[in-house]
């Protein structure tokens, strides 16, 4: 079975195209990006009325490509997945409006995708694949929730972000300290060079109890000491402020994780989204889950952001798995805020 899969739930505008194995999880056959980010970094963040035009004119162009690189035709399709929702509303239109057009020409069926769990089964694809059950952190962009996943849409929510989530502190701290957008990988760069300890700044919800994050606090707290450091702070006290609030961000996803797998009792841990590809997260995961023997499970770093190899991917497991169903009703809807927790489990696309 070949997977043709749209992802165009933010900026980038992401096409893969997976295929089922008799055995063995599914093989990613080929896939294209395009990242608007360029774009959007003169208005400092993401533009949706843009972003949602600019998916128009990337998507049958980056189609074109991968069936090139895949060595397939449009006849060899057997399902068109698309990513339903979360995610801009204009955005997510684009996609499902190509993927179900093209579906009805070619007289296959759909199968709408949930982003996150796109994010969530992401790392099924690399060298590495985890096994179930296990711990999900899933960081993506806003969203910071701790999952159970016992199998292909069986995930029980553990804890989540009651304001803001990591990617978004990363990216708001690092607009305070003037480093443009996208600002999380600017500041972890900037991170380097600084000392980690060089301002106390606050661990949010660290020791409350449960498995919920918040880093607003975290986010004011940066501004406070920014705003201390007067109107022209050195290069050295900028370096030590984003090291000091990577450190702060790091603490709580490694300590809340590490919660999680004991109160849990699982041993296997996958963490997904693009946080997930930051080098000082991967690195104090590593160590930590190394000293307790436990396994930590990474998507390849090029698939931790958007795209449409995992869109694939989450499609061709829940076709696979019985979890789910493709449509040969074109009719389509999506859905900007949409629960993980809440998908239907024998057909997501139900309403």
């Amino acid at each position: 079975m070949n997977v043709l899969a749209f992802e165009s739930s933010c900026d980038e505008t992401g096409v893969a195209l997976v295929s089922t194995q008799a055995v063995g999880l599914p093989m990613l056959r080929a896939h294209a990006l395009y990242s608007q980010v360029q774009m959007h970094a003169a208005y400092g963040g993401v533009v949706p009325e843009l972003a949602s035009r600019d998916h128009i004119r990337r998507a049958l162009p980056l189609t074109r490509q991968v069936l090139h690189e895949a060595g397939a035709t449009l006849a060899e399709i057997d399902v068109v997945a698309f990513t339903r929702g979360p995610g801009l509303a204009g955005a997510l239109l684009v996609g499902a409006g190509v993927a179900c057009a093209l579906a009805a020409a070619l007289g296959k069926p759909t199968l709408g995708v949930h982003h996150l769990e796109g994010h969530l089964l992401s790392p099924f694809l690399s060298a590495d694949a985890p096994e179930f059950p296990f711990v999900a952190l899933l960081v993506s962009g806003g969203h910071t929730q701790l999952m159970r996943v016992d199998a292909v849409g069986r995930y029980t929510l553990l804890g989540e972000s009651i304001d803001d989530a990591a990617g978004e502190a990363f990216d708001k701290s690092a607009k305070l300290l003037g480093l443009g957008y996208p600002g999380g990988p600017a500041l972890a760069v900037l991170a380097t060079q600084g000392r980690a300890d060089a301002y106390p700044l606050p661990r949010p919800l660290l020791h409350s109890g449960n498995l919920d994050f918040s880093f607003a606090g975290l986010k004011t707290a940066v501004l406070t000491q920014h705003r201390k450091l007067g109107t022209a702070p050195t290069p050295g006290q900028l370096a030590d402020l984003a090291a000091s609030t990577q450190a702060a961000i790091v603490e709580v996803l490694v300590k809340k994780s590490l919660a999680a797998l004991k109160s849990s009792g699982l041993k296997r841990l996958v963490v997904s989204g693009g946080v997930g590809a930051n080098a000082e997260l991967r690195r104090q995961l590593d160590e930590a889950i190394a000293r307790r023997g436990l396994r930590v499970h990474y998507p390849e770093l090029a698939l931790c952001t958007d795209n449409g190899a995992m869109i694939g991917l989450a499609a061709a497991m829940r076709l696979q798995s019985g979890a789910a169903t493709a449509s040969m009703d074109y009719a389509f809807d999506v859905r900007p805020r949409w629960a993980l927790d809440q998908i239907d489990g024998a057909n997501p696309i139900a309403a």
